[in-house]
């Protein structure tokens, strides 16, 4: 049976969804603890019992292993490993991308990957990091594309994985993402993303990723290969990133690095265990320093904190509540917030993704002006007609008669008071007027009025304001007076 996935809810460009892998149902967005056989700081039957539904693997570290090839092949990895749920297997290509030639042909891993009982199979995709040239990734990208078109004679049954590559260049990630759609996978990894996020390049990443999804089907699952850290997954998710994978939790434990939702520790400099996790509530900071048993520990602590995200994130986006936690998340760390900054010029891509009503619009600063709540309002003022005459009241006191009148709420701008109750104007929570909500507010009546030539527009109120009004409706002069 083949890999389907269904959305049940969205938020900006995040899904909550459910991936059918074969029988097995998993819920969207979901956290891959990587497992390697020889080192498993946590059994993946401990994963389980922490309620862990899926878990990536090396098919290539199984291949040359000679405690664990034989049994994969006669036992099967669901077997070997210990877990019930879904297996995913990479295809040896990080390997490649780092030691180079690991003479493991693309037919040959995906063949035993097959034969080892994988769930999601990856075909031998090259990875192109950043330094490489237009020509030398463009090249790269054939091959890649070659290597998942052979793969595809062989995994012919839904449970291929088609990664999209690409290296820095946009063009190519486009290109990569329209070519992996004609194709029919519903699993798109992104990949190559690692050497942008070790370095803490979150505009770049955003970029790649952008470029992706823009020509992948709103129906793919995208994993996000190698992002681990929970301080970057809303960021991911409000891209449309479903599923991330994490070797960080074990990674950052062999250096005593202790996971936050906002960042990292070493656990030399906490006096307290600031989470809720049973390792944290057993444990004191001293104790965990101290322990025999602290590796393994700070692994257990590192999982819990990356579920507890995902499981926030899910929530947040039932809620229509991601561009808060995207806020949040992004503040926590400059180059996160290059990220989410670089982010917010796709508000255009973002909003045709977007639900149309949510919980409620809080606003965090002039971010929160190009989000695409208020993107998604002011496109729609142009379709309402004003009438021959239109007051538009922006301090809320009627001065004046008119056909129709317009209360005026920063930063969607003017609104029929019949909307009053509705989303957004309705469910926003908004602190004292700042210049950069008003402004955005004025963008809003500048396509009122421009979108109804025919109406004689006078503005009530907003003294304080004017200015702002006179910079932002300056080639609208003579189509609006004041009272």
């Amino acid at each position: 049976m083949a890999i389907n996935f269904e959305i049940i809810h969205k938020d900006i460009m995040g899904r909550l969804g459910k991936l059918k892998v074969g029988e097995k149902t998993v819920k969207t967005p979901l956290l891959l603890p990587v497992i390697n056989p020889h080192i498993q700081i946590i059994k993946p039957s401990e994963l389980e019992d922490m309620g862990v539904e899926a878990l990536i693997t090396n098919a290539y570290i199984f291949s040359k292993s000679s405690e664990f090839r034989e049994r994969a092949l006669k036992e099967g990895l669901h077997s070997v490993l210990g877990f019930n749920g879904v297996i995913m297997t990479d295809s040896g290509a990080f390997q490649q991308s780092v030691y180079g030639d690991v003479a493991f042909s693309n037919s040959e891993t995906v063949a035993f990957q097959r034969a080892i009982g994988s769930e999601i199979i990856v075909p031998m995709d090259i990875a192109s990091p950043p330094d490489r040239t237009h020509e030398e990734a463009d090249e790269e990208l054939d091959i890649t594309m070659q290597r998942i078109r052979e793969a595809l004679q062989i995994i012919d049954d839904g449970h291929l994985a088609a990664p999209v590559q690409g290296g820095i260049h946009t063009d190519l990630r486009k290109r990569a993402g329209h070519e992996v759609s004609e194709l029919n996978n519903v699993f798109c990894p992104i990949g190559a993303v690692v050497p942008l996020m070790e370095p803490y390049r979150y505009s770049d990443l955003v970029k790649v990723v952008m470029a992706a999804k823009s020509t992948l089907p709103p129906s793919a699952c995208i994993h996000l290969f190698g992002a681990g850290h929970p301080s970057m997954f809303a960021l991911a998710a409000a891209m449309g990133c479903d599923v991330f994978d994490s070797a960080a939790y074990a990674l950052y434990a062999r250096e005593d690095r202790y996971m936050t939702p906002h960042g990292s520790y070493k656990l030399a400099e906490l006096n307290e265990l600031p989470c809720a996790c049973e390792v944290c509530r057993t444990n004191t900071a001293d104790e965990l320093k101290k322990s025999e048993e602290k590796e393994r520990l700070l692994a257990m602590h590192n999982m819990n904190v990356s579920l507890a995200e995902i499981a926030r994130i899910r929530q947040a986006i039932l809620e229509g509540t991601l561009w808060e936690l995207v806020d949040e998340r992004c503040r926590n760390h400059p180059r996160l917030y290059d990220g989410y900054l670089e982010l917010l010029k796709y508000t255009d891509q973002l909003e045709k993704s977007d639900r149309i009503t949510k919980r409620r619009f809080f606003y965090r600063g002039k971010e929160s002006c190009r989000r695409t709540e208020v993107a998604a309002y002011h496109r729609n003022l142009s379709r309402i007609d004003a009438g021959e005459k239109a007051l538009v009241l922006i301090d809320g006191k009627k001065t004046g008669d008119a056909e129709n009148i317009f209360l005026f709420k920063p930063p969607f701008g003017p609104y029929p008071p019949e909307l009053k109750e509705t989303f957004p104007v309705g469910q926003s929570e908004m602190p004292e007027t700042d210049a950069d909500m008003f402004r955005a507010g004025c963008q809003g009546l500048r396509i009122l009025i421009g979108s109804n030539p025919e109406t004689e527009f006078t503005i009530s109120g907003g003294d304080e304001f004017r200015q702002i009004i006179d910079e932002e409706l300056t080639e609208l002069k003579g189509r609006f007076r004041y009272v």
